[in-house]
């Protein structure tokens, strides 16, 4: 396949840009891969071993398998197939053990950044991650970067709108979720009744609406209806991994927790299998709707806020 020969708007990739993927779960680095090849570049897959659930949707990309314990192996690894761009996507469900790491000698250089960013979350460690990898070379960019079509837009993106009472609990989830965001807990809440209700922990968001749908008959939710779910970037949060996502699974598992809605960041989170997770809460009579960022992509204030 030929690669593009002029820059897509909105696509943060040079013409000759040679393009590596870090895959993990779920179905968003298989859609950044596809995406990839409709703009005309053709990635290179580096399956994260045990993390990938979807490795058959890879099997027509140039691959190879990394365990966690071999981080020190992507840089030369990338060198070696003279990938310039990487993408980090996909969900990784654990952590390297530090005492199995196998040390290299640029991977020794970082490692007392690497573990102080353990010490300080998820946010801390991707972006030593990330500035590692460019001080050697590798130019580290976010999947809404490469393939802007995933990205949310802004208003309401469904048939379904939200009502009165709907807009309060939008408001009141997103300053939790924001919250939370702060301490880089998690990047999502639920709100009903006009105070949020439940907050996304280490469980993350499918374990988020279980726990609702759980609480809905007894205690304090006891009879009471509708509800929203708000996901956000976490302030200052490095956008380049781990930005905010929904999917069809979102969509089943908000109307199971009886939920009237769903809403994101606009420009900072991902709709995931965009046509289907639409079509799905059509069907369901639920509401998706991208909010205003409140910062800009360089984690300033939007708008001099």
């Amino acid at each position: 396949m030929t690669r593009a020969e002029s820059a897509t708007p909105g696509l943060s990739l040079a013409p000759g840009a040679k393009v590596g993927i870090v895959a993990g779960g779920g179905s968003l680095p298989v859609e950044v891969a596809d995406g990839l090849v409709k703009h005309g570049f053709v990635p290179f897959i580096i399956i994260a071993e045990g993390e990938v659930d979807r490795e058959a949707d890879f099997a027509v990309y140039d691959r190879e398998k990394l365990a966690l314990e071999d981080i020190g192996l992507l840089l030369p690894l990338l060198k070696r197939r003279g990938i310039t761009h990487l993408v980090l996507a996909g969900e990784i469900k654990r952590r390297p053990r530090l005492s199995k790491i196998k040390p290299t000698f640029g991977l020794l250089a970082i490692i007392p950044l690497v573990v102080r960013a353990l010490r300080r979350g998820d946010d801390g460690l991707l972006k030593v991650l990330t500035r590692g990898l460019e001080t050697r070379g590798i130019k580290v960019v976010g999947a809404h970067e490469v393939v802007p079509e995933l990205t949310a837009s802004e208003g309401v993106l469904t048939a379904t709108e939200p009502n009165q009472s709907d807009w309060r609990d939008i408001e009141a989830a997103r300053k939790a979720a924001n919250a939370i965001g702060a301490l880089d807990i998690g990047q999502a809440a639920i709100a009903i009744g006009g105070r949020a209700v439940a907050l996304e922990g280490i469980e993350g968001t499918a374990g988020l609406l279980d726990r609702t749908r759980e609480l809905r008959g007894h205690g304090r939710l006891a009879g009471k209806a509708r509800g929203v779910l708000v996901k956000c970037a976490k302030p200052g949060q490095e956008l380049r991994a781990d930005l905010p996502s929904i999917g069809p699974q979102t969509v089943e598992a908000a109307h199971a927790a009886g939920l009237a809605g769903i809403a994101v960041e606009a420009g900072r989170s991902l709709i995931l299998e965009g046509p289907v997770t639409l079509a799905r809460a059509n069907a369901l009579g639920l509401f998706i709707v991208g909010l205003p960022a409140m910062e800009q992509g360089n984690g300033e204030p939007a708008n001099g806020r």
